[in-house]
């Protein structure tokens, strides 16, 4: 895969923008049962404690937790779809980002603040305060311009590395739900 150039990547700056508001649509479910083992699922359940259920969430932990616990703020990665795509180029490569939802809406501050719910098939997610943002992974996988890019103060309004969930309702979600503001 080709890293973009920080000028290519705001080529598609545009598109990000254009993105769905109120409504958009479930396009990659991505579980992580492992650490950099990915698995695309078209079918996924959601659980209040488990996140993703079979994700690697809960037993991972986090930087973030003075125990280093799971964060409980930080169950569900969610990536907006055509920031990935403008980034990886192809759909194949989505997954490599490490989120395990990408999708089509618009995931700006601005848009989904923090304490914003969305229903998703039959689960209800909560957008939390949690930053989400481009790492040394990112980096290796999509390139120094596309970690800048994400990071920068256009990607964090943006929301371009994406944003952090926790789910309020459990149930079931498909590649094709529907995802609205509640």
């Amino acid at each position: 895969m080709e890293h973009l150039t920080l000028a290519k990547l705001n080529e598609g700056l545009s598109y990000i923008e254009q993105s769905p508001r109120d409504k958009g649509v479930l396009e990659l479910i991505v579980r992580r049962p492992e650490i950099d083992v990915r698995e695309i699922l078209e079918i996924g359940q959601l659980d209040l404690s488990q996140g993703l259920v079979g994700d690697n969430w809960k037993t991972r932990g986090s930087s973030r937790t003075p125990d280093k616990s799971s964060h409980p703020d930080m169950q569900l990665n969610i990536m907006n779809a055509r920031a990935i795509s403008v980034i990886a180029q192809n759909k194949e490569f989505w997954q490599l980002a490490g989120d395990q939802l990408f999708i089509d809406m618009d995931l700006s501050e601005e848009n989904l603040p923090p304490g914003t719910k969305l229903t998703l098939g039959s689960a209800i997610i909560e957008i939390t305060n949690q930053p989400h943002n481009g790492c040394v992974k990112f980096s290796e996988r999509f390139g120094r311009d596309a970690l800048k890019w994400v990071n920068s103060p256009t990607g964090k309004k943006l929301h371009l590395r994406g944003v952090n969930a926790k789910v309020i309702q459990p149930g079931e979600i498909k590649v094709g739900d529907e995802i609205r503001k509640v």
